[in-house]
């Protein structure tokens, strides 16, 4: 048996690359076990295959068929069906929404009152020829690009305690992003005191250069998280780069879809 374009195709001595040419009408790459390879090639059972027409966007069934095949029908289910909110959208928010939207999740609701500026590109998940937009629509256009069959809601506005539970009381896991100490402590007395059902993600401390080794994933209760070192701030380190900053956001994410999955522990 072959696998052509992620689908178990039958297999017969003799068969070669060019005769899945049907499967993929007007293909212009093949690919044969992750190499590009000519029609000519003979095939052997248990090769994977791809076809590849280029510039075409797949159906969502064919995302979706990928997606299920890296991560299990399972778990691809429970992240289609999921809807997850993300406060901020700057170095760690940018780099969330991306890993997210990888993966599949079903639903991302995104905030942020800001606009993108050139200070932000440095370690930002935004473009040079954006700059000046705001950073929910410059943001859902490159999640769009990677996954178009997520649905995003933006909100392009200032969050407050009072309207956290409004806006995200939907989301079954909520990150918090912000680079505002202020507004990561009410983000979270915000969770604890009216959203006791949702998943919560925060960050404190992933500034300087240290290892990257030192930020870790604490839980600190029932579902809620804080993701850092807890120490670096940067008023006082004065830095904040790309790769570190991006260690403490992808660590929000992976826990996120921990939580997805019902996992629930230190």
């Amino acid at each position: 048996m072959l696998m052509v374009n992620e689908r178990p195709h039958p297999f017969q001595d003799g068969m070669r690359l060019g005769d899945l040419a049907p499967l993929k009408p007007g293909a212009d790459v093949t690919i044969l076990n992750g190499v590009r390879a000519p029609a000519n090639t003979l095939l052997q059972d248990g090769d994977i295959c791809y076809l590849i027409k280029v510039g075409e966007i797949p159906s969502a069934r064919e995302m979706e068929r990928t997606l299920e095949s890296r991560h299990s029908p399972d778990f691809q289910q429970r992240f289609k069906q999921a809807t997850v909110g993300i406060m901020g959208l700057g170095g760690l928010g940018s780099a969330v929404a991306l890993s997210l939207v990888k993966v599949g999740i079903g639903k991302l609701t995104i905030a942020d009152h800001d606009i993108v500026e050139l200070s932000n590109i440095h370690r930002q998940h935004y473009f040079i020829d954006q700059i000046g937009r705001k950073k929910t629509e410059a943001l859902k256009k490159t999640l769009v690009r990677v996954n178009p069959f997520v649905a995003i809601k933006t909100l392009d506005l200032k969050l407050s305690e009072q309207s956290i539970p409004r806006l995200f009381g939907n989301v079954d896991v909520l990150i918090e992003c912000f680079d505002d100490p202020t507004m990561k402590a009410a983000a979270l007395r915000s969770v604890l005191q009216h959203m006791p059902d949702t998943g919560y993600v925060g960050a404190s401390g992933m500034a300087g250069y240290d290892s990257g080794n030192t930020i870790t994933c604490r839980k600190i209760k029932t579902h809620v998280y804080i993701v850092g070192d807890n120490t670096s701030d940067v008023k006082e380190v004065g830095t904040l780069f790309a790769p570190r900053v991006g260690i403490a956001a992808h660590h929000q994410a992976n826990q996120a879809i921990r939580l997805l999955l019902g996992l629930d522990d230190a």
